[in-house]
């Protein structure tokens, strides 16, 4: 068996308000510059409607993901020939037009309009070219139903359901979607990238663009199916999600976790065998794709998995994590949580709760006891919004895992609210679900009261050494000998020496003198007193025969700039 961690996540959709607070600290994060203003790393929707880029689901036009031919996994995209066709004009290349224009408002004009009877405003101006612009679109045009039953007829999944779905204001259902990169299993970006730039850490499975390889084809682009990779118009290369790859490193959550108001994202470790993958994601049906990626997480309580984990090199503490991860608790265990469009076929790794509340509101309204485990379970099926537009968002279309996943919430709401009012516990309740009483207790205390340390389980990607506090390592590493970027001790200018460097200009013999700075017969720029230290004459300096160009005025040819002659020796200056 072979076994590799992945960090993943788990949203709960039950709790997500709308706020935008993730998107926005995930702007002022990671997209705040030139060439990102359009980009969104997480954003947040509202179901149903379009989405952000509008329609990226649709993947007949946008040819995003993986499709079975003959048995084998292929790009959408198409083979090598197909996308290098595309090279330098790609049809399935969303524009910026599909994203939104990016705006910001001309405020100076409120300050320096002239005077007169009206009131000045700050017209919009586009963030691109700073030239007036029509608000016409946005990252999230479908909040709460601000684009009208016309722009949500235009909804990718509600084209595919047979079943007519009410658009009237007054009775449509609503819930909010945060995305971000699923940083898949099996990821359509990495493979489409003509020059190797994205790909997938061994150590956490976080993917990523390497910059310095990226070219700029954008393959990546069109080949990523929920539209989370973009292209910086300004450096020319493509940028994602980092799932927060340095927060992650430290132990930290990612940032839209750290700030989310309704606290609905959970954070953990997935051991999974790397060789099941291709075939989980190569199932004829796509309907069996939930149960096949199900297929290829293991359990880290299985002490066959964990010897296996150590053996394929991962941390002792990781697997550890694995065994207390809210993520595996929610997919594995539990099963509420469900995967992000698994038609795809790139194993996603950020799953979702569905949401239960308007079920409960329906009954209420309608003049039933919303908890009433019986009336409950009956009124899955009858969502204002149809089941099976859950089903097409997290299963392929498949209702029955959508249905047990709320069946197992909505059981978990109905013996709480026995215990809470003192009523006798009905054990049926939890048996009717395939859980029992401590499951139904666990499952609600991760989603309703799970504390920090609870809902973010991160190991650490790197080991370190506690200093000794009596020795010479405690405090700063700064504050004695041979810290970072110190020279040797006993190096002209390093600690310890008498050469006077870091004491300031014109202390004799330091860089303000201008006598000895390994320079040579060339000469020494006074101005120049920022530039770091060089070696001198002492006998025991580790910089001997170096140059700091830093310190050289262009004048001169200083000792050590060139290779010397075979048979030549180098003269020292003198002091």
């Amino acid at each position: 068996m072979r076994v590799m961690a992945q960090v993943a996540m788990v949203m709960n959709l039950d709790k997500c308000i709308g706020c935008h607070t993730c998107s926005v600290t995930c702007k002022q994060t990671w997209t705040n510059r030139t060439g990102t203003e359009y980009a969104w790393f997480n954003n947040v929707e509202t179901r149903p409607g379009q989405g952000y880029p509008r329609g990226h689901e649709d993947q007949e036009k946008w040819k995003g993901g993986w499709r079975l031919k003959g048995g084998r996994l292929v790009p959408r995209t198409g083979g090598r020939a197909r996308r290098l066709a595309r090279l330098f004009a790609n049809p399935e290349l969303p524009t910026l037009d599909d994203y939104y224009q990016p705006w910001t408002y001309d405020y100076e004009n409120l300050t320096t309009a002239p005077l007169g009877d009206g009131i000045p405003t700050a017209p919009p101006r586009s963030a691109i070219d700073g030239h007036p612009t029509a608000i016409t679109w946005g990252p999230n045009w479908d909040d709460d139903l601000g684009g009208g039953p016309d722009q949500l007829a235009a909804d990718p999944l509600l084209a595919r359901m047979s079943e007519q779905v009410r658009l009237d204001y007054e009775c449509a259902f609503m819930f909010y979607l945060p995305r971000i990169c699923e940083h898949c299993l099996n990821p359509s970006c990495v493979a489409v990238c003509p020059s190797g730039a994205l790909y997938k850490r061994v150590e956490d499975g976080i993917v990523l663009v390497d910059q310095d390889r990226c070219r700029g084809w954008r393959m990546c682009v069109s080949g990523c199916p929920y539209k989370k990779v973009y292209f910086n118009h300004s450096t020319g290369k493509a940028e994602k999600c980092t799932f927060c790859y340095p927060r992650i490193e430290a132990g930290d959550p990612t940032v839209c976790s750290e700030t989310c108001v309704g606290r609905l994202r959970y954070l953990g470790v997935m051991l999974y065998d790397p060789d099941r993958v291709g075939a989980a994601a190569s199932v004829t049906d796509e309907k069996d794709l939930y149960e096949a990626q199900l297929g290829c997480f293991l359990d880290p309580d299985d002490p066959e998995v964990a010897r296996a984990a150590e053996a394929s090199g991962i941390p002792h503490d990781w697997v550890e994590a694995a065994r207390r991860s809210p993520v595996h608790a929610l997919i594995s265990r539990y099963r509420v949580a469900l995967p992000l469009h698994p038609e795809y076929r790139t194993m996603p790794m950020v799953w979702y709760v569905p949401p239960l509340s308007p079920v409960v509101d329906a009954l209420t309204g309608s003049g039933h006891d919303g908890e009433d485990p019986a009336a409950l379970f009956g009124a899955i099926d009858t969502l204002r919004i149809p089941l099976g537009y859950l089903a097409e968002l997290f299963t392929a279309g498949d209702p029955g895992p959508v249905e047990a996943a709320l069946c197992r919430l909505a059981a978990m709401r109905s013996h709480m609210r026995r215990v809470n009012l003192g009523e006798e516990q009905d054990p049926r309740i939890a048996e009717a679900v395939g859980l029992d009483e401590p499951g139904i207790l666990e499952l609600y205390r991760l989603l309703a009261l799970a504390k920090y340390d609870e809902r973010y389980v991160i190991p650490t990607a790197y080991t370190g050494s506690v200093p000794d506090p009596g020795g010479t390592g405690a405090g700063c590493s700064l504050d004695g000998v041979g810290g970072p970027g110190m020279m040797p001790d006993g190096a002209e200018g390093g600690p310890g020496s008498d050469s006077g460097v870091g004491s300031g200009v014109g202390s004799g013999s330091g860089l303000g003198s201008g006598s000895d700075v390994g320079l040579g017969s060339g000469e020494f720029d006074p101005d120049a007193f920022h530039a770091p230290p060089t070696a001198g004459s002492g006998t025991s300096s580790a910089l001997r025969g170096r140059v700091n160009l830093l310190n050289w005025n262009g004048k001169g040819r200083p000792d050590g700039l060139f290779p010397r002659a075979r048979g030549t020796v180098r003269t020292e200056p003198e002091l």
